[in-house]
């Protein structure tokens, strides 16, 4: 898939028939003819060196259902993921839930 930016504009080309089908499922679930646009909100980081890939979320489309651990929170606490910054308020005793493949962290 090409890329390319000019200053607020975003075009994306793709480059095969799978890239193709991929783009038109996207700007399906984010165009609605009738209401509001939905917007590709960033999470997470973006460090091609780190891991090259960007992750984003679309505004609006709920997301999977919460998966949780064996972990019991010890205290009433806010817990966020360390990869794509979301935060969940957790009361002593209940589960901590997964995040990106990974237990949440308590915010010290």
């Amino acid at each position: 898939m090409k890329i390319t930016v000019d200053r607020n504009v975003v075009e994306i080309v793709p480059e095969n028939d799978r890239e193709t089908a991929e783009l038109e499922t996207l700007w399906r679930v984010i165009v609605d003819c009738q209401q509001y646009n939905k917007k590709l909100v960033p999470i997470g980081e973006y460090v091609p060196s780190k891991e090259n890939l960007a992750r984003f979320t679309i505004e609006g489309v709920p997301g999977g259902q919460t998966t949780y651990s064996d972990q019991v929170a010890q205290e009433e606490n806010t817990y966020y993921c360390a990869v794509c910054n979301k935060y969940k308020k957790v009361e002593k005793g209940e589960a901590i839930p997964y995040c990106c493949g990974r237990v949440m962290e308590p915010i010290d």
